[in-house]
């Protein structure tokens, strides 16, 4: 009985009369088995018309909504290989690029597929270019102080010079505006040709901030400028927060650093130097993170001159609590592991 109905169905070519003929003998009362043994069709789609067939009570296909899609999934693919391939490239260059390999849609389509797998346009973070050199001095470094907890960098007084421009210390600014307030007074930043420029030399700890000092204009950065410094700001800032306890001093590779001088200085002041400090590290450094929140804030007062300017650095660097200084400081095992995890690459502080 089967084969004398089966038999006209072979016949048939299409999709849509192969479906028929599956439903047709399943309405027969024909079991699945016995129809895949037919060989009309492979074994997943008999039973997947006869589930389509017992769910909708129709062969028809279910219409789509919406407007199809003008790019396979294989074309999306490739898509995310150009992509991926020059992470700097616009959404306009992408389209053009897609289009050569016979995909003609828009740069709005083009960010859609990016998005849908997780490509979103960003800003690109500024980092500083690490050489060979630089990632095995990294390397070394965090190797060395893996096994560190946060109680041992509490005992480390971190330190750096930063300067602090009039005008927009911190760079972009965001601001809320309606139409046609482009250039009202309230959503306008300021810039002058040639702002003035304040350079600082500060520490801190997990015991708060410490000596801040401001670098009088036209004088230089050296050996002799750098100890005098040591001498007035880091050793009361060492004396108030540590006493007779004894702690770590951090600074960077800078060149009036490294002075055999300073170095003999600071060995005969019996100050212990963390180290060698890896170049091209700002990630690995607390304090960093510590002169943005302060720019962000001296940004806010809005100083019009370099006298304010001063004045405000000064109030705000005093006004920033224990608990923040002590949050960075504690953050240092997790830029060290994190660092090691990346081979030496930058980490995201």
């Amino acid at each position: 009985m089967l084969e004398i109905i089966v038999l006209p169905l072979l016949t048939m070519v299409t999709c849509k009369e192969t479906c028929a003929a599956i439903i047709a003998l399943h309405k027969n009362g024909f079991k699945g088995k016995d129809i895949v043994a037919t060989k009309i069709a492979p074994k997943s789609t008999i039973y997947r018309f006869i589930k389509n067939f017992k769910e909708r009570g129709s062969i028809l296909e279910k219409k789509a909504s919406g407007r199809p899609r003008k790019s396979s999934k294989r074309q999306d693919r490739l898509l995310k290989r150009i992509q991926l391939r020059d992470r700097s490239a616009t959404s306009a260059e992408l389209a053009q690029e897609w289009q050569q390999a016979g995909v003609s849609t828009s740069a709005r389509t083009v960010r859609r597929r990016l998005l849908e797998d997780g490509l979103v346009s960003r800003r690109a973070a500024k980092k500083p270019l690490l050489s060979k050199k630089n990632i095995r001095d990294r390397l070394i470094f965090c190797r060395k102080y893996s096994e560190w907890t946060a109680e041992d960098w509490g005992k480390v007084i971190f330190s750096d010079e930063a300067p602090f421009r009039l005008f927009g210390a911190s760079g972009k600014r965001l601001v809320r505006r309606r139409k046609g307030e482009r250039y009202h007074q309230s959503c306008v930043m300021p810039t002058v040709k040639h702002p003035d420029t304040i350079h600082v030399w500060g520490c801190f700890s997990s015991k708060g901030v410490g000596s801040l000092t401001i670098l009088p204009k036209n004088t230089a950065m050296n050996k002799e400028w750098y100890q005098n410094t040591l001498q007035q700001q880091l050793l009361p800032t060492i004396q108030q927060q540590f006493g007779e306890e004894q702690c770590i001093f951090q600074h960077d590779g800078a060149p009036c650093h490294k002075a055999k001088v300073i170095t003999k200085w600071l060995g005969d002041q019996n100050v212990e130097i963390l180290g060698p400090w890896p170049g091209n590290s700002p990630d690995l450094n607390p304090i960093e993170n510590l002169w943005s929140i302060l720019k962000r804030r001296v940004d806010k007062q809005k100083p019009t001159n370099s006298d304010k300017l001063q004045e405000v650095i000064m109030k705000e660097w005093v006004a920033i609590s224990q608990d923040l200084a002590q949050k960075l400081i504690e953050s240092m095992p997790s830029r060290i592991a994190e660092v090691l995890k990346k081979k030496g690459q930058h980490c995201k502080y």
